[in-house]
């Protein structure tokens, strides 16, 4: 028994293994190339992808769109794979974004972080970009069906739906997290329902990719036994070694013990899922101070009240400077105990898959 393959209409995943944009910096051009050349979906994370250019703070789109390109075309020249880019609604910049992975052909977009309603219009005639929303709820789904096929004449080529658990910012209530009705197993089945009349009446698949919490080979075995066309994992690809982070970043998740994973409430609004740390010790306590916004990077982002720019927090901590920063992490990130190269976990998760799916479905 092998993995099977992950469909996007005409595209051909051969393992059913999305890798999960993560920001800032933590998925680039080496993490998603290498998790293309095993066969999965590699991603690249838009957000405040300029983050090293050095006139960021003066030409913030044009740093952004300059250091996007490049990503995309060094994934290209390392990777014949699929490749994605991860573009959040919420960014200000979102629409830059988007025109540039089209223009650069990039093989799908993934977007949440609010519901991407106008994704399609971006598409010119002759793109092969696949998009793919991010979302948290079945209704969610239908609605994005309903209004690209009324707008555009256009379905969504699949969904990424996210769970409760997922590391980063969460498409939750800080009370629904450990609500049964809003954890992954019961999310799944809902966003199947969802789109199966859009795929009955159009007659094409929209296939649906289970993300959050995700960690083993056996996990993977009972989502696809769910009827998931594939998994969306971002926590195990951080503690490898092409994951574009610092190594003390890296670490940071070797080192996690149960317990240390903390749900945290975003200068953007949201909760969001994390290591804990010192950082954000400090923020607890009232040690960091509102700052003048640099950037303007994220639509909902509270400036006027926030203690710190959470941009540039997530910078710090990409280049291993967690005293000035935090990392997200996904609920399990305690689970992490070692680096492994990308083709050792993906091997490892196959093997975990194929010894979980030999056994019978319990009921």
């Amino acid at each position: 028994m092998t993995f099977p393959s992950l469909r996007f209409g005409d595209m051909i995943a051969k393992v059913p293994i999305v890798q999960g944009g993560m920001g800032v910096g933590i998925s680039l051009s080496g993490l998603s190339a290498a998790v293309a050349n095993q066969g999965g979906v590699g991603v690249i994370s838009a957000a405040m992808i300029g983050m090293s250019e050095p006139d960021l703070a003066k030409n913030y789109a044009e740093a952004n769109i300059r250091a996007l390109q490049r990503e995309i075309r060094k994934a290209k020249e390392m990777t014949k794979g699929i490749l994605g880019v991860n573009i959040m609604v919420a960014l200000s910049n979102f629409a830059d974004l988007v025109r540039t992975s089209i223009q650069e052909k990039i093989d799908v977009i993934f977007s949440g972080a609010g519901l991407p309603f106008d994704l399609p219009k971006y598409l010119t005639e002759d793109s092969q970009t696949k998009l793919v929303p991010i979302v948290s709820s079945g209704r969610a789904a239908a609605i994005i069906c309903r209004k690209w096929l009324s707008k555009f004449n256009y379905l969504p080529d699949g969904f990424v739906v996210e769970g409760p658990l997922a590391g980063g910012h969460l498409g939750f209530k800080a009370e629904q997290l450990d609500d049964p009705e809003y954890q992954l197993e019961t999310l799944v089945p809902q966003v199947i329902a969802a789109v199966k009349p859009f795929e009955q009446e159009h007659g094409r698949a929209i296939p649906v990719i289970a993300a959050g919490g995700i960690f083993s080979g056996a996990d993977i075995c009972k989502y696809l036994r769910m009827g998931a066309a594939g998994v969306q994992l971002g926590t195990r690809f951080v503690a490898t070694h092409e994951c574009d982070a610092d190594l003390a970043f890296k670490q940071a998740f070797v080192d996690a013990k149960e317990g240390d994973v903390t749900v945290i409430k975003s200068p953007v609004g949201m909760p969001g899922r994390a290591l804990k740390n010192q950082f954000l010790a400090d923020v607890e306590e009232g040690k960091r101070k509102p700052y003048k916004c640099p950037y303007h990077c994220i639509v909902t982002c509270d400036v006027k009240k926030s203690p710190y720019c959470i941009a540039q927090a997530l910078a710090n901590a990409k280049k291993g400077r967690l005293n000035l920063g935090f990392a997200f992490a996904g609920q399990t990130a305690h689970r992490v105990k070692e680096l492994l190269s990308v083709k050792e976990l993906m091997e490892s998760l196959e093997a975990e898959y194929n010894a979980a799916c030999s056994e019978p479905a319990v009921a």
